[in-house]
């Protein structure tokens, strides 16, 4: 067999190898077709070139490519270039402190040896797209990292944090985890000083420390469902129930989570909780989404609909 040949073998492997948790030698056999003793010297060529190719023997046993020292060249097929490709392109826009310039470096690396027909494909989806968002907060990359740690080892944490009064204060906390809106970044943790479960927006903690300090996990509410209630209804002066005439799902689509939370109800209505400082602005904005709706509380809401009513009615006059 030649060296080429045998080249184009090895990085098939290569490719191979990650698709799975484990390979029998039987089955890299089969996909490569080739021998069982092919493969072995195959894995041992990898190793040779500092892949980490991890073996283990009896049932269930096999072949894995476990974590090295270095990153080794990822092999992509057609569909896995072309999503990782807009991804990198996407990412440069993202909300992550110099993620954007390490994106658009690795796009590069990419864009450069992507075959002719796949960065067509690309370009085409890039040209093509459009992102519509409002302006998003950049959160520093190493802040992200210091917090996942502490969620993933259960340690606690110090900071120092900007509430809303703008009064920073030392802030100690046993964090759970990141929930990200697109726009915003935010920490569900329970705040040992306060002894509660509290929101954090990660753009107003300064001086992130882990502790030593480990923790035992408590029994928390859902990270999402706690974070997107604190975000759209607990900062505002009047929190409003409304029962709307459509199905839980088309509410959602035009009331993102951070603006309102929708709950199922009967009979093809829903509910939509929505949080505000004016009535008269709540009022409008669940009158633009324009579905049949009826306020269940506050009672104030009505009023203020009424009103807002008035003055359109003139404005139409």
């Amino acid at each position: 067999m030649t060296v080429e040949a045998t080249t184009e073998r090895v990085l098939r492997l290569l490719a191979l190898l990650p698709r799975r948790p484990s390979w029998t030698a039987a089955e890299l056999a089969a996909e490569l077709r080739v021998t069982d003793r092919s493969v072995r010297r195959d894995v041992e060529r990898l190793r040779a070139l500092g892949y980490p190719v991890h073996a283990t023997s009896g049932v269930g046993g096999g072949y894995r490519l476990g974590a090295g020292t270095r990153l080794p060249p990822l092999l992509l097929d057609d569909e896995e270039a072309i999503a990782t490709a807009v991804s990198l392109r996407l990412a440069a826009g993202g909300t992550i402190a110099g993620a954007g310039e390490a994106a658009l470096r690795a796009f590069s690396k990419l864009d450069q040896v992507l075959p002719a027909r796949l960065r067509a494909e690309v370009r085409a989806v890039h040209d093509a797209t459009d992102t519509l968002a409002g302006p998003a907060v950049e959160i520093d990359a190493e802040l992200l990292v210091t917090l996942a740690r502490a969620c993933r080892d259960a340690v606690r944490v110090r900071f120092r944090y900007a509430g809303r009064d703008g009064e920073p204060g030392e802030r100690t906390a046993e964090p759970v985890r990141m929930v990200t809106t697109g726009r915003r970044w935010y920490l569900m943790a329970w705040d040992v000083d306060r002894a509660g479960w509290r929101t954090f927006r990660l753009d107003r903690m300064r001086e992130v420390v882990t502790t030593t300090w480990r923790f035992r996990a408590r029994e928390h509410p859902d990270p999402v469902g706690y974070v997107q209630r604190s975000v759209a209804e607990a900062p505002y002066r009047y929190l409003a129930r409304v029962r709307v005439h459509a199905p839980p799902e088309r509410v959602r689509e035009v009331v993102p989570p951070q603006v309102g939370r929708v709950e199922d109800d009967r009979d093809g209505w829903c509910v939509l909780v929505v949080g505000g400082d004016d009535l008269t602005w709540l009022a409008a904005q669940v009158a633009r989404l324009g579905f049949e709706a009826r306020v269940l509380e506050p009672a104030e809401l009505r009023a203020a609909a009424a009103r807002l009513a008035r003055r359109l009615d003139t404005l139409a006059g």
